[in-house]
């Protein structure tokens, strides 16, 4: 192997830094844990309301009243 790049599993663990002899993780030499995560999310201030608004809701009310008109007139046509 090149002097650049050490082999990365080396024989003698002695070597391997921020490890305990006997090979233990020392306490503060790992990330903590929930907390390393709270604010890498975006920042998340506009929650649109959820359901529908009155508008779409009328729209459709109008168009499914046409339809069943429309339906109705053609069925006591016949």
């Amino acid at each position: 192997m090149s002097e650049k790049h050490p082999d990365p599993d080396p024989d003698d663990p002695g070597h391997v830094p921020g490890l305990e002899p006997g090979g233990q993780v020392p306490p503060g030499e790992t990330p903590p844990g929930e907390d390393s995560t709270a604010g890498a999310g975006p920042d998340e201030r506009h929650n649109p309301a959820k359901g529908w608004s009155k508008a779409p809701v009328i729209v459709l009310a109008v168009i499914v009243a046409v339809f069943l008109v429309y339906f109705l007139a053609w069925a006591i046509e016949l």
